[in-house]
Parts: C-alpha cells; structure tokens; sequence
C-alpha cells in the first residue's frame, strides 16, 4: 500500500553504507566493515540500511549481503541491477526491500534513472518474482508523471525519485536551474502519491538539501549514503547521522 498517511509520519532515514567499504577494498583486509558501520547507523537513528551489490563487487561484496541480513535488526534495503543474477542473490537473502537501479560498469555512482518506459518487458518479470517472494520493490527513477505512469503499470508500489541533478545544480550555484529542478521533484512526488505510489529520494543529498525536501511532506524515505559516509571522517558517523535525522525533522515540521 502506499504512504499516502506520509504527512503524519516521520520522514524515514536509509544510510547506504557502501563507500565503508569502498575505503576497507581499497587496502584490502577486513576494515573498516561496513557491517560494523550498518550497527551502528541503526544505534544513531537509522531506520534502515542499504547496500549496493555490484556486478564489478567494486565495493559491497556476496558476504556483506549476508552478514547485513543476519546481523541488523532494521530492514535492509538490497540496491541491484534487474540482472538475473542480482535476482538469483536477491531472492536467496530475501531482504526486506529491493531498489531496482541502472548499472553500468564505467560509471563510478548509479548516474540517473532507469528507463522504465523503454524496459518494461525487461523489468516486469523481475518485478514480479520479487514481489512473489514477499521483497518490497522500489524503482530509482527520474521526476517526472510519465516515468510515473510507468512505475505504477509495473506494478512497483515504491518510487525512489532521482535527487542528483538538483543537489548539483544546487552545490554548483545554479540557482534557476536549481529551481525548476525542485519543482520538478515536488510536481512528481506529489503525482506519485495521488496515483497510489509510496515516494522515498535518493543521490547527492546533503544536510542543507536534505532539510529542504523534507518539507515536501509526501515523501516517505530518503536514502543516504556518500555523503554521511564522508562526514563521517571529520565528525564521527554517529553525530553526522543524528545531525542527519535532525535536519530531516526540522525540514519536515516546516
């Protein structure tokens, strides 16, 4: 069902804990572990944990991914390509949500959305077999009412709406740019709930960023990671994800 009660709640905290290990594959061995980093996202205040499992396992490998599922007490969020492989992975671990997402091996992050109106056939039996199998589906997509459409005919119940191209018009001082791209996310958050969808955002979402869309009182989650994880190093992950849960609240009493 979808949240459209989500102006009574509290706006959800998701913390991607990739990039931890991004740093501990970079030298190799066993830290920093990202389970450890997941532990104690919950204690500061996370709601739940996501983790991208990659073709390339450039950074969250097979292990992760069952560790996270035995070891956390908050739902995990399985980030993954509609391959049948991430599938296979997928309906082995059971988590309790699964965000389909572009993948493509040059790129360093997950750049835009995925074309749900020209992959349809493609992403519909997958869809389903996750959903059979009791995993919560969302689907990372850009804001706007046909990509909508399109998520809803899938039968996806969750949208995980594109934040990027606004957080770096924002950082970059495009201020009009900025704007427009804002009224964008609004227009299409707001579509999404009256068509039945549940709204969470995600991609280069910052402090200052992060407060402003929570205004937008439809949205339901926003998943966070890069930039917690990289605050992390000068004030501790604890205080950046309760700075974190604090804007969002402010932004969402606004």
């Amino acid at each position: 069902m979808a949240d459209t009660a989500a102006n009574g709640r509290k706006l959800r905290l998701g913390v991607n804990i990739d990039h931890v290990a991004t740093v501990r594959n970079a030298r190799g061995g066993a830290v920093p572990d990202p389970v450890r980093a997941a532990l104690q996202s919950i204690e500061a205040g996370a709601d739940s944990i996501t983790a991208h499992l990659r073709e390339d396992r450039r950074h969250i490998t097979d292990n992760d991914i069952a560790r996270l599922k035995a070891e956390i007490s908050t739902p995990l969020n399985f980030e993954m390509a509609a391959t049948d492989e991430m599938l296979a992975i997928a309906l082995a671990t059971r988590p309790h949500a699964a965000c389909l997402v572009p993948e493509k091996r040059e790129e360093r992050t997950t750049e835009g959305g995925l074309d749900v109106i020209g992959g349809h056939n493609h992403l519909a039996p997958s869809i389903a077999r996750l959903q059979d199998a009791g995993i919560r589906v969302s689907l990372f997509v850009e804001p706007d009412t046909r990509t909508m459409d399109a998520c809803k005919a899938l039968g996806a119940p969750v949208v995980e709406l594109h934040t990027g191209t606004w957080c770096h018009a924002v950082s970059d001082g495009r201020f009009d740019d900025a704007e427009r791209e804002f009224q964008r996310l609004a227009g299409a958050a707001d579509y999404a709930v009256a068509i039945g969808l549940e709204v969470h955002a995600g991609h280069g979402l910052d402090y200052a960023t992060a407060e402003r869309l929570a205004s937008i009182k439809v949205f339901s989650e926003f998943n966070i990671g890069h930039f917690l994880i990289g605050e992390a190093i000068f004030v501790g992950l604890s205080a950046a994800i309760g700075e974190m849960r604090m804007v969002m609240d402010r932004g969402r009493a606004t």
